[in-house]
C-alpha cells in the first residue's frame, strides 16, 4: 500500500521527466542572498566521555526540541534563533540555522542557538564534541528508522566505512546561494575546488575510538571508502567546464538505491538498483517526484545542490571556531571576481581529497593553496560588514592559520 504522500507526488515515467524535476529543485538561481550553516557534534558524558549515550538520555535533554525520530509525540520545536534541532544515527547533535541575509545575522543567531542546545546539555550532564570524529568510542547505533537500518545495510555491502560515518562523525555544513545563471557554473566549479585545501586546512578528526588514525581528517577517509558513486565529488577538474545540471543529473540517475520507502520497516532496495533502473522498471510501481527527491537525500558528494550548495567537507570545529571556516567561504564567495580567483588558486589541488583526508596542511601543494585562499578572504572580509569585533577576531584567526600553514614548508 503506497502512503499518502506518494499518492500526491508526480510519477516519473522517462529520464526527461527526473531531468526536469531535478533542474527545478536543485539549482534556484537568482542573486546570492542568504547563508546557512550546519552544525553537527558527537555528544559526550561530561564527566566520561567515553561512555555511550543512549536514545532515553537524549530525548530527556533536548526535551521539547527533540526531533521526531527518537521521540513520535515530541513537537520538534525549533530553538529560539530558528535553528532546527536533528540526531543522526550515532547519537550526534545537528543544528541547522534558519538561513540569514548578513553573515553577522547569521552567527549571532547560530551563536545563541548553540548556547541554548549545550544549555539544556549540560543540565543533563552531557556535553558537546570537539572534533570531526569521535576520539573516545567505537560505532554505536542510537537511532534507529528504517531509513537508518536500510543505510547501514547497504553500506555494510561495501564494507566497515558506512557505520563509522553514520555513528562516528560530525561535520560541518555551509550552505550557499547558487547565484544567477550566468554565476552558476563558476560558484559550482569553486566551492569544489577548494574544498581540499579547505578540508585540510580545518581538518579536526585524527583521533578515534581512542587511538591516533594516522589521517588528518578520518572523518573524510571514512566518507571517501563508501561508496564512490554517492560520495564522489560531482564536479571534476578533469571536466571543469561541464554544465553543472547536467552533471547532477547524471550523478543522481547513476547511483544506486539506498532506500526504497514503504510501509513496513524494511526499506532496503535490491542490490545495485539505480534510479535510471527504477525509470526503466526495475521495481513493482514507478518512481514519483517525492521518491527522487528523497532519493537526492541519500546523495553525499562534497557539494550537493538543494536549490541552494551545500558545502559538506568541512571537519566539526571545536567550541566556536566553526565562525572562522563559514567566513572564510563567505568571503571567498561574496563577489565574483573573488570566486574567479578563489577557483583559479584551487584548480591545481582541486582533486587532492585523498591526500587532504590523510596528510592535511603536511601536504605541501594544499598548504599554499590554504595559503591563497586565506589571503583572498582577508582581502574580502570587509565586504561581509561583519561588528567590528568580529570583524577583528576573525581576520586575525585567519591570519594565524594563514602563518600556521606557511610555516609547515619553510
Amino acid at each position: 500500500m503506497m502512503s499518502p504522500e506518494l499518492h500526491r507526488a508526480t510519477v516519473l515515467r522517462d529520464e526527461a521527466a527526473a531531468a526536469g524535476h531535478l533542474a527545478r529543485i536543485c539549482f534556484k538561481t537568482g542573486p546570492p542572498a542568504l547563508t546557512g550553516v550546519e552544525l553537527e557534534w558527537t555528544v559526550h558524558d561530561a564527566a566520561d566521555p567515553a561512555r555511550p549515550i543512549d536514545r532515553a538520555r537524549l530525548r530527556r535533554a533536548l526535551g521539547s526540541h527533540c526531533p521526531v525520530t527518537i521521540d513520535p509525540t515530541s513537537p520538534a520545536r525549533r530553538l529560539r534563533h530558528g535553528g532546527a534541532v536533528t540526531v543522526e544515527p550515532g547519537g550526534q547533535v545537528e543544528i541547522s540555522s534558519a538561513p540569514r541575509p548578513s553573515i553577522a545575522a547569521l552567527i549571532r543567531a547560530t551563536e545563541a542557538d548553540v548556547a541554548e542546545l549545550a544549555a539544556a546539555l549540560d543540565a543533563a550532564g552531557l556535553v558537546l564534541g570537539r572534533a570531526g570524529m569521535d576520539p573516545w568510542r567505537a560505532p554505536s547505533p542510537v537511532v534507529e528508522t528504517p531509513r537508518y537500518q536500510a543505510m547501514r545495510c547497504v553500506f555494510d555491502r561495501h564494507g566497515a566505512a558506512g557505520r563509522v560515518m553514520m555513528y562516528s562523525t560530525a561535520g560541518l555544513q555551509v550552505c550557499l546561494d547558487a547565484g544567477e545563471p550566468d554565476r552558476l557554473a563558476q560558484r559550482w566549479a569553486a566551492a569544489h575546488a577548494v574544498g581540499p585545501p579547505l578540508l585540510a586546512a580545518f581538518a579536526t578528526a585524527d583521533r578515534y575510538a581512542g587511538r591516533r588514525t594516522g589521517w588528518a581528517s578520518a572523518r573524510m577517509a571514512a566518507w571517501l571508502a563508501i561508496d564512490p558513486a554517492r560520495t564522489r565529488p560531482v564536479w571534476s577538474p578533469a571536466r571543469p567546464d561541464r554544465d553543472p545540471i547536467t552533471a547532477w543529473t547524471e550523478y543522481a540517475l547513476a547511483a544506486p538505491l539506498l532506500c526504497v520507502r514503504g510501509d513496513g520497516p524494511d526499506w532496503t532496495p535490491p542490490p545495485g538498483v539505480t534510479f535510471a533502473d527504477w525509470l526503466a522498471g526495475a521495481l513493482p510501481r514507478p518512481p514519483t517526484s517525492d521518491d527522487l527527491e528523497y532519493h537526492v537525500s541519500t546523495l553525499f558528494p562534497p557539494v550537493r545542490p538543494r536549490g541552494y550548495l551545500e558545502v559538506r567537507y568541512l571537519d566539526a570545529q571545536p567550541g566556536g571556531q566553526w565562525r572562522l571556516p563559514l567566513a572564510v567561504l563567505a568571503a571567498l564567495f561574496a563577489a565574483p571576481a573573488t570566486t574567479r580567483d578563489a577557483l583559479a588558486v584551487a584548480a591545481p589541488v582541486a582533486d587532492r581529497w585523498y591526500a587532504a583526508a590523510r596528510y592535511g596542511l603536511a601536504d605541501r601543494p594544499l598548504a599554499d593553496a590554504a595559503v591563497a585562499l586565506f589571503e583572498l578572504a582577508l582581502a574580502a572580509l570587509p565586504g561581509l560588514d561583519l561588528p567590528a569585533g568580529i570583524h577583528e577576531e576573525t581576520g586575525r584567526e585567519i591570519r594565524r592559520r594563514r602563518a600556521a600553514a606557511e610555516g609547515r614548508h619553510r
